[in-house]
């Protein structure tokens, strides 16, 4: 996410879950939740230190790893996810491009189908 140009409010990677500020490109944390759910990716709204917007709204999203580590997906996978997250958040509004992103997500989690 930062090699696209997001602040990470950790700094970095610490532990298993990132807080992304996307208030910073003008985004709410709502708007991107529902923009990332229709392209099959899961996060959540969030607030973020120092916030100016209501909780409801938000200016931040939060990421975890659990999801896809326990797929088996390494740093290679972690990449394209954040370039695919970067990629729906650049055009929040286009749909067309959400779908794109979807089935390459449909793509990516068929190789690592979840344990039994």
């Amino acid at each position: 996410m930062k090699h696209n140009g997001y602040r990470l409010v950790s700094g970095g990677t610490d532990n298993h879950l990132m807080l992304v500020d996307v208030g910073a490109k003008n985004l709410t944390g709502k708007d991107c939740q529902i923009a990332l759910d229709e392209a099959a990716i899961t996060v959540n709204k969030n607030t973020i230190p120092f916030e100016t917007r209501s909780p409801f709204q938000a200016s931040g999203i939060r990421l975890g790893t659990p999801a896809v580590t326990t797929r088996g997906m390494k740093e290679p996978e972690m990449a394209a996810i954040a370039d695919m997250i970067s990629e729906v958040l650049m055009d929040i509004k286009n749909a067309e491009a959400a779908a794109k992103v979807r089935t390459r997500v449909r793509e990516l989690t068929a190789k690592y189908p979840l344990p039994y």
